[in-house]
């Protein structure tokens, strides 16, 4: 049975999963396992099997990404920061985007959470007819 600690093909894996975290627009958030549902189990990965790992793939790809990927706009699913080195810093960087934390050191994911959508954070217009 293969190993799945990380995915078949790393690199491509977290250039996927980077390419969604660039698209995070500041002052919003998004959890590990919900980047890893916008990506489609690799070739040869059961659906199953890649529910269970995906997440811990995201996590691992973050710890890797390029200066240019707003890491820190990922969180746990609990609206958490995971327990690392940096979170501290994370924590900063998300207070500095307006995001506030409650008094459990949890994000509001019904407020900051994004959808996956950008049209979502932009203010519908209304037309009369």
């Amino acid at each position: 049975m293969p190993s799945f600690a990380s995915p078949p093909n790393p690199q491509a894996y977290n250039e996927q999963v980077w390419s969604i975290v660039r698209q995070i627009p500041a002052g919003k958030v998004a959890a590990y396992g919900q980047i890893a549902k916008m990506i489609p189990p690799p070739n040869g990965v059961e659906l199953e099997t890649y529910a269970a790992f995906a997440p811990r793939w995201v996590g691992g790809a973050m710890a890797a990404c390029p200066d240019d990927v707003p890491w820190q706009r990922v969180i746990n699913s609990q609206g958490k920061i995971s327990e690392r080195a940096g979170a501290e810093k994370q924590r900063q960087l998300l207070e500095e985007e307006g995001i506030i934390f409650d008094a459990k050191d949890r994000i509001d994911l019904k407020k900051y959470g994004w959808s996956g959508n950008n049209e979502d954070d932009i203010p519908k217009q209304q037309t009369l007819f």
